[in-house]
């Protein structure tokens, strides 16, 4: 990606928190950058170290920096085993990558809000006053309107004839790793599964065990900006 030097120098920073709306926060911020060509970092925050992270943590991860490396983002980079307030860890990254432009999901800055104990966006406009910030209003689950599915957990999907099945432990011959978001209010494994597919992800139906048709099913609500802050 080429950096614009001078006056009119950009630099984007993305932050993301562990769920399934990262990568569309990511989308936006590449969109800024690659209207602006200029450079884009992506930040996640964890106060545990990255060994000690559980499967579905490691997971999101990995794919964040898929994501980053197909969209040819500067760097991923991942504060772990970290113990100070959020806002002042994303304060520390924007100095040193001499960020002018922070996206944050609404999601992340309710949750960062309980670590830090108080408000990451009035703590960045005093941390960091020249750097405008992006609120991208976003679910915390993998939902429609009316809220059916439940937290995502890792699973796989299995061939079988001419079809997969999704299975929760982890085999040789499995096709695909992934997210398994389960529909609320069943016994069966009904729901969405989603994963990466030649560099894009993919989500598709599950139906007792079974998916059919590796087709893209758009299942998530579309997310709003707010007012730039």
């Amino acid at each position: 990606m080429k950096k614009i030097k001078g006056r009119m120098d950009e630099s984007i920073l993305v932050c993301v928190y562990f769920g399934p709306n990262g990568e569309r926060l990511i989308q936006r911020g590449c969109k800024i950058a690659s209207m602006l060509d200029c450079p884009l970092y992506i930040l996640t925050i964890d106060q545990k170290p990255f060994d000690e992270m559980d499967a579905e943590k490691s997971h999101y991860i990995t794919k964040w920096q898929q994501i980053a490396e197909m969209y040819s983002a500067d760097a991923f980079i991942l504060k772990d085993n970290e113990k100070r307030p959020v806002s002042k860890v994303i304060a520390e990254v924007a100095r040193d990558k001499h960020i002018t432009q922070i996206i944050l999901g609404q999601t992340a800055q309710s949750r960062w809000e309980q670590i830090a104990k108080g408000s990451i966006i009035n703590t960045l406009l005093r941390e960091v006053p020249f750097v405008d910030l992006h609120i991208i209003s976003v679910s915390r689950y993998l939902r429609d309107q009316e809220g059916q599915y439940e937290k995502g957990v890792r699973a796989y999907l299995v061939k079988q004839d001419d079809h997969y099945r999704v299975t929760f432990k982890h085999t040789n011959n499995i096709a695909y790793e992934g997210i398994f978001f389960k529909d609320f209010g069943t016994d069966f494994d009904n729901g969405v599964f989603k994963f990466m597919k030649d560099k894009e992800t993919i989500q598709v139906a599950v139906v007792e065990d079974i998916v059919t048709d590796l087709t893209n099913v758009d299942m998530t609500p579309d997310f709003e900006e707010d007012d730039d802050q």
